[in-house]
């Protein structure tokens, strides 16, 4: 193997390395737990070393989000096509979209409520995220009325998820509603 492929591969290999770092101590112990100087001493790397792969905490933070757009768009995907229907591929949709939100908290953060350096509903957006939206729209799409405009339909769809995961998570909506409010979001969706 040539030394600039091993190099390579080493390097995507620390680049992981400190991206998981950061997610696994973002979920035990918040954002706020994640520094540098912690991740080093975590990873047993220098911060020299992860400044030559980041640019700070900011950029790590944009690179977790990248890794849980991924894993949010193969659950959505899974859910989605395990669905029997229209109406059902919707409801697993939604229910996988909160789950993931309530069962991750500090990536659902970084991914979506955190301030990163990642362009959104641009064709600049990397690709896990156009995937990730692209699950919601493909769910979304074909209840679209004529002249719906499916891309704001799914924004919206995603906003009122979106809004249920915060409003939830945050305490100030009661947990045992959340299936019926789900319900209700979706036959709203559906035409029900």
């Amino acid at each position: 193997m040539p030394i600039q492929t091993r190099r390579e591969r080493e390097r995507g290999e620390r680049e992981r390395l400190i991206v998981t770092a950061a997610r696994e101590l973002a979920e035990a112990e918040g954002w706020d737990a994640v520094t540098t100087r912690r991740l080093a001493a975590e990873i047993e790397y220098s911060q020299p070393v992860l400044y030559s792969h980041f640019n700070g905490k900011d950029a790590i933070m944009a690179a977790v989000a990248v890794q849980g757009c991924a894993d949010l768009a193969t659950e959505l995907r899974q859910a989605r096509t395990a669905a029997h229907g229209t109406r059902e591929a919707l409801a697993a949709v939604a229910r996988t979209y909160t789950s993931f939100g309530r069962r991750r908290p500090a990536l659902y953060d970084a991914m979506f409520t955190l301030l990163v350096d990642l362009p959104f509903a641009t064709k600049e957006a990397p690709a896990p995220l156009r995937e990730a939206f692209a699950e919601l729209r493909l769910a979304v799409e074909p209840i679209a009325a004529e002249g719906d405009d499916p891309v704001l339909l799914t924004e919206t769809f995603w906003a009122g998820l979106h809004g249920l995961v915060t409003l939830m998570r945050s305490g100030r909506l009661p947990e045992p509603a959340h299936e019926a409010r789900l319900a209700l979001l979706i036959g709203r969706f559906a035409g029900a």
